[in-house]
């Protein structure tokens, strides 16, 4: 080995991603989302798209928005725990915005727990705002939401990020 890792892909899911996309799932959220969801969600609403990122052939994590008019709604970002602290988080979420730029969005939003202080972190480095909060949004803990926005989402991600 020269110790040198593989980098990881990202494409747009595949039907037979769905087994992988779940496990992620399972593995990071308190509440997954069931395989119906997902089938609902990958297979019939037209507003949705899925990103996943593959690594050694297979899939390690997964990120998915809708585009509503101009705007992407990021509805969830996940990574395997095997596969965290290598910023392959922020490699997704920075797929997830180009993918809404492509898509024509301007802006966008999603939904956060406040304990959750990686994601907030990273949704802060790519330029989101805290707009708002939802009351009681996740109904297994009853924790609130915090609403984020990006309304300049057309600025260059290089030069907002530093690099």
């Amino acid at each position: 080995m020269s110790g040198l890792e593989t980098r990881p892909e990202i494409r747009t899911w595949q039907p037979e991603d769905l087994d992988d996309i779940l496990e992620v799932e399972v593995c990071s959220f308190h509440t997954p989302w069931s395989r119906q969801a997902f089938e609902e969600e990958l297979f019939t609403n037209e507003l949705a798209c899925y990103l996943v990122l593959i690594y050694e052939n297979r899939v390690v994590g997964y990120a998915g928005m809708w585009m509503i008019l101009d705007e992407g709604h990021v509805t969830n970002v996940a990574l395997h725990p095997e596969y965290r602290g290598r910023g392959w988080g922020a490699v997704l979420m920075e797929a997830l915005m180009d993918a809404a730029r492509q898509r024509g969005a301007s802006c966008m939003t999603l939904e956060v727990r406040p304990s959750n202080q990686v994601a907030l972190k990273m949704y802060e480095s790519f330029g989101f705002i805290r707009k708002g909060v939802r009351s009681g949004y996740y109904s297994d803990t009853g924790e609130d939401a915090l609403i984020m926005w990006r309304d300049d989402l057309l600025l260059p991600l290089r030069l907002e990020r530093g690099g």
